[in-house]
């Protein structure tokens, strides 16, 4: 399945990829309530399902995060540059399931998720 949502900030890739590491996710996304950073780009964070492994890797546009041991394997991009929002900000977060095989509830704590997002980039 796949949740999209959009921020109305110009931000660039650079600065995405500056200013969004394991250590910052609290201060971006509520839905992280600590995360214990071993770099940049390894670490584990307490979220609203558990306590994961989480990896961040720089892409084109911006970064990409995964929950490495998640049953679902939850992966979301932020990316700058690119539609549906070229002057702003995309949130794109996945798992590995089809809407026939979710759990309506896990679904919409998933929108929720990529929607704490949006309010934290919002926020700035």
């Amino acid at each position: 399945m796949e949740f999209f949502a959009t921020v109305d900030r110009p931000l660039t890739a650079e600065e995405l990829t500056r200013h969004l590491t394991v250590g910052t996710l609290p201060d971006w996304c509520d839905a992280f309530a600590e995360v214990t950073a071993d770099s940049e780009d390894e670490g584990a964070g307490d979220t609203l399902w558990g306590h994961f492994r989480v990896v961040r890797t720089p892409i084109r546009g911006g970064v990409r995060f995964a929950l490495t041991d998640c049953p679902n394997a939850l992966a979301w991009t932020v990316t700058a540059g690119y539609p549906p929002a070229p002057e702003g900000v995309v949130i794109h977060a996945t798992i590995a399931r089809t809407e026939a095989d979710t759990d309506p509830d896990f679904a919409e704590s998933i929108q929720e998720f990529v929607e704490a997002w949006q309010r934290g980039l919002q926020g700035g």
